[in-house]
């Protein structure tokens, strides 16, 4: 009975739906206003939420910095924080800023000076991004939450101290009470808890292949730690959305998790959870039909997890096609009316504008028809659901027309290439021996990062990888440590283990160049943009004779694990490869990456540029290629727009939020792969930043956090 995007007659059907809205909205608005008493957040000065509030929309209302005056911004401060990745948006809590590091330490600092106030080391942390953390107060108690590997932490804000009455001394294993044994369950907090009256709610990060753990979001009592609700995204029996599985599936299928993060309408006590792809992400054969509520939005009473309304985004995913933000709560122009709607960007390009009470999708969405998979046992689905507005944000289809001209010996080369590749639009489905195009590619379209909004206006911006990908399939290996390789690893480093430099390294006499043991470490903890595989230690010595002989017999006698690999799965995905030219270009033409203002009244962009440049085309003369770009935007109430995200040319900019003219830039120490934050601290409005070099292996190594200001006077 819930909303779908390929039901007919939504207004109706999801008003019938959410009888009895009207009682959990009047509870909801007494608890949030009975959690708005003295000592909560500044919403004024502070930046209390991941996205700078519960409904995501990465606005400020802080008006110090405007148009007029940004050209004078100057470093405030900087703390460099080691080597790694960094991808965390600080919170900024009375002056104070919660912050991580690459090793996951948790760090207290002033923010009017940058100085460390207190450092925590987790205990049993990895090096796992960590995007952000939770701060939680009802006007006596504060808590500050902080998911790091496996466990969700609460800490003493004053100290950095865990409160020991939460959960197991301070910590809550989110193995536990997923309905498998936790010893076999990979998972990570990479996205911070959404914080709803006294409940954290949270999803998490797991496998993209098979074992994965079942993408429950769960709600636990900010106080006690204990569990209050669980909503299976794979439903199990009597739920609705089971019949959309195979029978027995809710046992053993995986993913579906809610890894993006969430937002929630405090008034309404609406939460609203992006859900990823199910497992496998490439092959679906033995997960057949739409899957759901795998790649879906779904909108739940954030009280009780009941379901409210869903859409599925993507049906039946078989490339990886889950949604990979937020969602962003704004009002809008509809037929006449204000709107309070919810708006979700894809990988894939376009962006779905629904009323967040109703489900009703504010402009129609078409089921457009697909290429059909022609690899044996996959069924895939017929159509996918496309909004007719707006207009995609990123290319939907690569021709040769739209091949790089950079040079004529690249445009050749990528011709050429391009010749051996199936390309067949946004969802063309992967082939066994031949590889696919995959545009936009695997990181979007639209990224992590989320999108900002113009609050009041209806105006919402959005930062975009326009670049190609492509991927293959495989039989899968019998071979107990080749099965392992492929089920776990071959995604990013790839079947032949050459991987995709330099984003996914090459294992190709990995031992020359590393010791086992930290190979071991590695796989075990994660590090960076890989996950940790903790549940992988029993398979560990079939994995690494893998790793130090390729396909030459092993100690594990080529023992055979299911029909095919693990779970019976009979093709598996041969690795993620950008579509580049000789010289490491991408191989399609400009655009790289673009950042785009969009009037959600209408549906119709104001404008849409090029977004990031590469030092070295900038100085031979192309300089308005774009780049990719992996973090988000913010605005302000004075109209200026900040932005890093671009990972080649190192630059923070400022832009006129009504023009998309840039008003200030400057070269930060490392790329900022994050989403900036601003607040006040002694009287000053900051800007910050988190910065890395984790996705330029050109660049020296570091992270760290640069903040500015205005000039004292």
């Amino acid at each position: 009975m819930q909303a779908k995007a390929s039901d007919t007659g939504f207004a109706s059907k999801a008003v019938m739906r959410l009888v009895g809205l009207g009682a959990i909205t009047a509870l909801a608005v007494a608890l949030v206003q009975g959690s708005a008493l003295r000592g909560a957040p500044g919403e004024d000065t502070d930046w209390a939420s991941y996205h700078g509030n519960p409904g995501g929309d990465h606005f400020s209302p802080l008006t110090q910095i405007t148009p007029a005056n940004v050209a004078s911004l100057t470093p405030a401060w900087r703390l460099d924080t080691g080597e790694g990745g960094l991808q965390t948006t600080p919170l900024a809590i009375g002056g104070t800023l919660y912050a991580m590091t690459p090793e996951q330490e948790v760090l207290a600092i002033d923010g009017a000076k940058g100085s460390i106030l207190w450092r925590r080391t987790l205990a049993d942390a990895n090096k796992q991004p960590v995007r952000g953390l939770s701060f939680w107060t009802d006007g006596k108690e504060r808590r500050l939450l902080v998911g790091a590997g496996m466990y969700l932490h609460a800490l003493d804000p004053a100290t950095g101290a865990p409160i020991d009455s939460f959960g197991d001394h301070g910590r809550i294993d989110m193995r536990q009470g997923l309905g498998r044994p936790a010893e076999a369950i990979a998972l990570a907090l990479t996205t911070p808890a959404t914080i709803w009256g006294d409940l954290a709610i949270v999803g998490f990060r797991t496998a993209e292949a098979t074992p994965a753990a079942p993408g429950a979001i769960r709600a636990y009592d900010v106080r006690s730690g204990a569990l209050r609700w669980t909503f299976n995204t794979i439903p199990h029996p009597g739920q609705p959305g089971h019949e959309t599985w195979p029978a027995d599936a809710w046992k053993t299928a995986g993913g579906a998790n809610n890894w993006a993060g969430m937002v929630v309408d405090t008034a309404r006590g609406i939460l609203f959870a992006p859900t990823g792809s199910a497992v496998d992400d490439f092959y679906g054969g033995n997960r057949q039909g739409d899957n759901l509520y795998a790649n879906s939005l779904v909108a739940l009473d954030a009280r009780t997890g009941r379901l409210l309304w869903h859409h599925q985004l993507v049906h039946h995913d078989i490339q990886d096609r889950d949604p990979p933000s937020p969602p962003v709560l704004l009002t809008v122009q509809h037929n006449g009316k204000p709107v309070e709607a919810v708006a979700q960007a894809t990988k894939h390009g376009v962006l779905f504008l629904f009323d967040r009470v109703t489900g009703e999708p504010l402009f129609p969405i078409d089921e457009v028809p697909i290429p059909a998979s022609i690899v044996p046992g996959e069924h895939s689905a017929p159509t996918q659901p496309m909004p007719r507005l707006p207009a995609p944000y990123a290319r939907q289809r690569l021709t040769p027309d739209l091949l790089t001209n950079r040079t004529p010996a690249a445009h050749a080369q990528a011709l050429k290439a391009f010749a051996d590749l199936a390309s067949d639009g946004p969802f063309a489905p992967m082939q066994v021996g031949k590889s696919t195009v995959v545009f936009p590619g695997f990181d979007g379209g639209a990224e992590w990062g989320g999108q900002a909004i113009a609050r009041g206006k209806g105006i919402l911006y959005i930062n975009a990888n326009d670049v190609a990908w492509t991927g293959a399939l495989a039989p899968a290996s019998q071979a107990q440590g080749a099965a392992v390789y492929q089920q776990n690893c071959a995604a990013c480093h790839g079947l032949d283990r050459k991987g995709s430099p330099p984003d996914f390294p090459s294992l190709t006499d990995v031992f020359s160049r590393r010791l086992e043991g930290d190979v071991a470490s590695t796989i075990l903890h994660g590090q960076g943009r890989m996950p940790a595989f903790s549940n992988l230690a029993p398979q560990m010595t079939a994995l690494m004779d893998y790793l130090r002989n390729g396909d030459q017999p092993q100690r594990g006698e080529m023992q055979a694990i299911g029909s095919g690999s693990a779970q019976g799965q009979r093709f598996i995905f041969t690795g993620y490869r950008k579509f580049l030219d000789a010289d490491g270009y991408p191989a399609v033409a400009p655009p790289w990456g673009t950042l785009s203002a969009i009037d959600m009244n209408t549906g119709q962009y104001l404008w849409h540029i090029p977004f990031g440049e590469y030092p070295a085309l900038k100085a031979s003369g192309m300089a308005t290629t774009g780049s990719e770009n992996y973090g988000g935007p913010i605005t302000t109430a004075s109209g200026l727009l900040f932005i890093g995200a671009t990972i080649y040319d190192h630059q923070l900019r400022a832009f006129d939020a009504g023009s998309g003219k840039v008003l200030w830039q400057t070269t930060l120490p490392q790329a900022g792969t994050a989403t900036p934050m601003t607040y006040m601290a002694g009287g000053r409005q900051f800007v910050v930043i988190a910065t890395s070099n984790a996705r330029d292996a050109k660049s020296p190594p570091g992270t760290g956090y640069s903040a500015f200001a205005l000039p004292r006077h």
